[in-house]
């Protein structure tokens, strides 16, 4: 599309639509900016946007403006419910929706391997950037983290690997697939925005819905929900597990890793390393770092190149990260977790007795995975947030059912309190886990900002220091 003199409705100013109107307004469009913030609450983000020449409509009642509005095209928000009244009457009206990850598709020429999950997608995302940086071939990170790609895309070359990682909330309005599609596990997760399982699979499955039959699908077995869509992919499919050997793939024999049966890649199954040389914390670690290993054997890396990078590295902020160590316990990090299946897969990643800090907002998602991680391993359990009652509940009757021992529950109004509680009742030898196992919005803007808090109250307690690993 010609974008000069269209008049755009960019809907939602976050980071992926800011970069949209930074891109629109060089290409002279007419901009209107929607968000339900106010000015002071958008911060430098207000100023920005003027300084584009964008005009700002702001605050609850943006959404009676939009309807009111004559446009060429709307650009929405990721994690905007796509069935609110209004834009379904404006998608009547035969407005043309986009978004900043289908522009994107629509303007990259490398070739796109996209991940999604409802856990493991960054680290995932990343292992798979890493290790194709071992190839010849430039290599591009982008899509749900880091830098939003569009601003760049038209300088990609058409040999480059462009590697996403897409939410269901920007898989859902796509009409185009990757190359290659990885998708790690699936499990409840933003029922709220989603409102059915169903529909949250569905927006899941786009990753690989599109593709072609010489395009590449990757599955995890282990998984019911991915191991069903591996039967579903219209291209070619890989396997991975931690449970059992697969004909084409990358599975876990024993302790060993292993890749085998790759078109493009090691026919025989080829050990790449140890569990014991990862150092990633966590049995869903293992699993992410198959996942890698599949995708970067089948585009020709060589299994000494993807050896090296599962064997060291060490993470990404904020998942299972590793911030200090105090009077013998140490703290963790893991505020990604934001449902009960990523705060129970940290909860068993940990070997020591845990001082657990959870609760958040509430996305309607059950806690039963949750509790039955947390019974037995948890001495502890700080509750916060609009769910702690919630998660309260599910842990005192998974340990009735069970039988099993009740942690200790503590209830606080903040993550400075559970944080100085954590500090005061944990013993030499535990671990202080931040594993919400919800969203942070209804105390932070994001997952990000709830981490570095925790980072820098951890590390204020006093005489924090590095643990020598």
């Amino acid at each position: 599309m010609d974008w000069r003199n269209r008049t755009v409705a960019v809907v939602g100013l976050g980071v992926s639509n800011r970069a949209v109107a930074r891109w629109l307004s060089r290409r002279g469009a007419r901009l209107v900016g929607f968000d339900q913030k106010t000015a002071p609450e958008l911060g430098a983000a207000h100023d920005e946007l003027q300084s584009l020449g964008v005009e700002l409509v702001l605050g609850p009642d943006y959404l009676q403006r939009l309807e009111a509005g004559e446009w060429d095209a709307v650009v929405l928000t990721p994690g905007m419910r796509k069935d609110l009244p209004v834009l379904e009457r404006l998608k009547r009206r035969g407005v043309p929706f986009y978004s900043e990850i289908g522009l994107v598709f629509s303007l990259c020429r490398g070739r796109i391997v996209g991940v999604t999950g409802s856990s493991g997608k960054t680290t995932t995302t990343t292992l798979i950037g890493e290790m194709l940086k071992a190839g010849p071939r430039p290599v591009y990170v982008g899509g749900n983290i880091g830098r939003p790609l569009l601003e760049v895309v038209e300088e990609i070359p058409p040999d480059a690997w462009v590697v996403l990682e897409l939410s269901s909330f920007q898989l859902e309005m796509l009409d185009k697939s990757p190359h290659v599609a990885v998708v790690t596990n699936v499990t409840p997760n933003h029922l709220d925005a989603h409102g059915t399982m169903e529909a949250y699979v569905a927006a899941k499955e786009r990753i690989f819905r599109f593709q072609r039959a010489d395009d590449l699908a990757v599955f995890n077995l282990d998984n019911p929900a991915t191991a069903a869509m591996s039967r579903e992919a219209p291209g070619r499919t890989l396997l991975f597990s931690r449970r059992q050997p697969v004909p084409a793939g990358a599975w876990l024999d024993g302790d060993r890793l292993v890749v085998g049966g790759i078109p493009g890649g090691p026919s025989e199954p080829t050990i790449l390393c140890r569990t014991s040389d990862v150092q990633l914390l966590g049995e869903h670690n293992l699993e992410n770092i198959l996942a890698a290993a599949a995708v970067a054997s089948a585009c020709g890396i060589d299994p000494a190149a993807v050896r090296a990078v599962a064997t060291t590295f060490r993470g990404v902020p904020h998942r299972l990260e590793f911030v200090a160590e105090w009077n013998g316990v140490r703290y963790y990090n893991d505020s990604i977790a934001t449902s009960p299946a990523r705060a129970a897969a940290g909860i068993r990643a940990m070997r020591a007795p845990i001082v657990l800090i959870a609760g958040g907002y509430d996305k309607q998602l059950p806690f039963d995975e949750l509790a039955a991680a947390a019974v037995g391993r948890v001495r502890v359990l700080i509750l916060l947030g609009v769910t702690a009652r919630k998660i309260e509940a599910a842990v005192v009757s998974y340990a009735r059912e069970t039988n099993g021992p009740l942690p200790e529950i503590v209830h606080v109004d903040s993550l400075e309190a559970a944080v100085a509680e954590a500090a005061r009742r944990a013993r030499p030898g535990d671990v202080v886990l931040l594993s919400p196992a919800c969203a942070s919005y209804d105390m932070f803007p994001n997952f990000e900002v709830r981490g570095r808090r925790f980072v820098e109250l951890v590390r204020s307690l006093g005489a924090a220091r590095p643990a020598a690993e």
